[in-house]
This record gives structure tokens, sequence and C-alpha cells, in this order.
């Protein structure tokens, strides 16, 4: 398929796999969830769901060109490091599928370590319930600096178009997957969390406890958490045990639209409305 047909069938490609994948996921985590709600699940989806389409309405206004349409752009002006090596399509597709997955891993080590960086991730970790939906839940100034760093490492790359889109449409899968609140017999999760993050896995990062929440940042291969020293097995407490969140920003209040939009601005949260609970809910 050349660069312009995939350019033109992208957003169809995307959308499809985007839906397909939220479907089952959903229905999966219905059928049979790891943890308990502590908010209703229309809630937090209209929410989450809002912050996703004001993130999508304001990356189109500030970056009308996304991230293939920035592998087209390489590729038809020769930029970037497999355009000038010649690298054959097969090569450079693996490679900048493996590539971009190992920045994306250091681009959620950074903003969690960057005070300006992570007061925008933490709309992110705000959620105090896991599900498919909190896949999708991220401030939209946090989505604009995203895509400009990873059209810079496409630019840099000459990451094929190709590539590109197979990227785009594994990690949205992946991370649909991984925050998903489903539960998965022990023998697969250790099977599968050799290559991929399973959601137990992840939701390790989404811990309460800060020690436990500066690891397992991989969002599509594990290997990468393996590789840096960032990989947390469980939580001290177990999975029962877990407490998803943050210890302020913890009331349904503080997941409306309107809230998450102005998160990063609020420098002193109601902590009478935001205290963090010592046990996780009961079923």
């Amino acid at each position: 398929m050349s660069a312009e047909a995939i350019l033109s069938f992208e957003p169809a490609i995307r959308l499809g796999a985007f839906l397909g994948v939220f479907v089952v996921m959903a229905l999966w985590e219905s059928l049979v969830p790891q943890r308990t709600r502590t908010l209703p699940r229309s809630f937090r989806w209209l929410n989450n769901l809002g912050l996703l389409v004001v993130g999508n309405l304001a990356l189109r206004a500030a970056l009308p060109l996304l991230a293939v349409g920035t592998a087209v752009i390489a590729h038809d002006k020769g930029w970037g490091l497999f355009n000038v090596l010649e690298t054959p399509l097969w090569a450079s597709t693996a490679a900048s599928v493996i590539l971009l997955d190992l920045a994306i891993y250091f681009q959620h080590v950074v903003f969690h370590k960057v005070p300006a960086l992570w007061v925008l991730h933490r709309v992110h970790h705000s959620d105090t319930n896991l599900d498919v939906s909190t896949a999708l839940r991220f401030h939209p100034f946090e989505i604009i600096l995203s895509l400009i760093v990873k059209m810079a490492i496409i630019m840099l790359l000459g990451a094929p178009p190709l590539g590109v889109l197979i990227f785009e449409i594994l990690l949205n899968a992946t991370a649909m997957f991984n925050h998903a609140n489903v539960k998965l017999p022990r023998p697969v999760d250790a099977i599968l969390r050799g290559i991929i993050v399973t959601p137990d896995m992840h939701a390790v990062h989404h811990s309460i406890e800060q020690r436990e929440s500066n690891s397992n940042f991989g969002f599509n291969l594990s290997v990468w958490d393996r590789l840096f020293g960032t990989y947390l097995e469980a939580p001290a407490n177990g999975n029962a045990g877990l407490i998803i969140g943050l210890r302020v920003f913890r009331s349904a209040r503080d997941n409306r639209l309107d809230r998450l939009l102005l998160q990063p601005f609020r420098r002193q949260p109601e902590q009478a409305e935001n205290s963090a609970p010592t046990t996780p809910p009961i079923a």
C-alpha cells in the first residue's frame, strides 16, 4: 500500500480498530471484572470520553498534521535515518514500531519526573477506578505535547507510514487492554506479561502508593520496564488490596469534565473532599 493510500484510509482503519477493541474490552470487563467500581460506569465514561473529544478537537486545531501524515511527508522528502539508509520496508516498519514504543516508554517516565509535565499527566492518574475508558483519559495539553514529541521522532527515524499506522493501532489497542478492569488467570497473565503489558501489570502503575506508581511505565511491550529497572511484579498489598488513583482529587466532583480540564491549574485541592481511603472497596 502506498504512502498516499495509507494516509487516505487511516481514519477509517484507526476508527474501526478503536471501536472494535473498545467494545470487546467493555464487554469483557462487564463479565469478568477484577475490581469493584466506586463510581457509576456511565458517569465516568461520560466524562472520560468527553475529555477524549475535547482533546481530539484541540489536537486538530493545534496540529492538523498527525503522526501518519508526518511519516508521509518524511517519506516524500527523504528525511530521517531509514530513508537516508534506504532500509527495506519490512525492516524499517518493524524497527519503527519497536523504537516508537521505546520512545513512548521514556516519554511516560519524563511525564512522571518533571513537575510541569506531571500536573498534566496526573489527570490520567486521578481516575479512582480503572477500566477501558481510563486509556482515553488524558488532558488535551498532554495529548498535544505527546504528538509533538512523536512527530519529531518519526521525522528523525524516517519511519514509514505503514509502520507508524501499525504502531498507532497497537498503542491504542494495548492501552485499552491493559487499562481494562478484567481478570486474567495467573498462568495466562504470566505468559502474556513476558511480551506485552497486562492489566494486572499496569494496574500497579495506577496505585495510590507513589513507589508503585513510579513503576511499570510501558504501554505495549513489557521489556522496557525489565530492561531499565522499573518493573514491579505486584503491589505490596496484592491486587485485592490495590487502591487506584491519587491521594488527592478523589471525589466524584473531581471526575467531572470541567474539573479534569482545570485540574492542572489547581494547586491546593480541597483536602476535606479528597481524603484518600486506607482500604479498597468491598464487593
